[in-house]
């Protein structure tokens, strides 16, 4: 008897513009592929990446209602006919998955559970695979996301992190949806112990001060973004 093991592959790309980072998983034996958090400046390279690996692309996931770009989802989807997910409260009528908490994407034998991580926005969602972890930006390598606009509450944040991420095993890889100093990916128990919003026991009424108190500007493509990814990025 021949065991073919369940294996996931992942590629990491990036938006240069917006520092977001993009992923295709896959199924190694089924082919079967989701893009997690596509760009619509970069919806050329993905397919030809997709197609280059002889994918068989099933769904283009989003971590939440982006405010600093417009998703490639719907352009995409009109090229492979895959199904868009979003999370139930982004009220997107363009999407094909209305997510919620538990939820599970199957790509042949790989899964994705969807851990619903409120606080940046309350349309965020996280993706837990085998060992990893695609969490947008809620939590970024040593940081976290903004929570004053857009829904944004740095309570439920806190929340999102410590209660749903950081019980995650620490060996548990994190891909965030940005990174704006060089990084790629980080640990679950490497952000527990040097987050120095969260990391080393941080109380929640601490973090919920510092939050506040920071004076953000506003993102120069957030009034278009957001209605442009409530439409799934199609719009003009």
């Amino acid at each position: 008897m021949v065991t073919t093991l369940v294996k996931m592959h992942i590629r990491q790309l990036i938006d240069n513009r917006s520092s977001t980072y993009t992923y295709l998983v896959w199924d190694a034996n089924s082919r079967e592929a989701a893009v997690i958090d596509p760009v619509r400046e970069q919806v050329g390279r993905d397919l030809k990446l997709i197609r280059e690996l002889g994918l068989i692309l099933k769904y283009a996931l989003e971590t939440h209602i982006h405010a600093d770009h417009i998703t490639g989802s719907g352009l995409i989807r009109e090229s492979l006919d895959c199904h868009i997910g979003v999370h139930a409260n982004a009220a997107s009528q363009c999407s094909d998955l209305k997510l919620v908490d538990g939820d599970l994407i199957a790509l042949g034998e790989v899964r994705l559970e969807v851990i619903h991580t409120p606080g940046h926005t309350n349309t965020d969602i996280s993706y837990l695979g085998d060992g990893v972890v695609f969490c947008g930006d809620i939590l970024l390598i040593r940081g976290s996301g903004r929570t004053d606009f857009q829904s944004g509450d740095p309570g439920q944040s806190y929340d999102s992190i410590t209660h749903r991420l950081f019980t995650l095993p620490n060996e548990t890889l994190i891909y965030p949806g940005h990174d704006y100093n060089g990084f790629t990916c980080s640990t679950v128990g490497e952000e527990k112990k040097y987050n120095p919003r969260l990391g080393d026991g941080a109380r929640r009424d601490d973090y919920i001060r510092l939050m506040q108190s920071m004076k953000l500007t506003k993102p120069d493509m957030m009034d278009s973004a957001v209605p442009g990814n409530q439409a799934c990025g199609l719009v003009e």
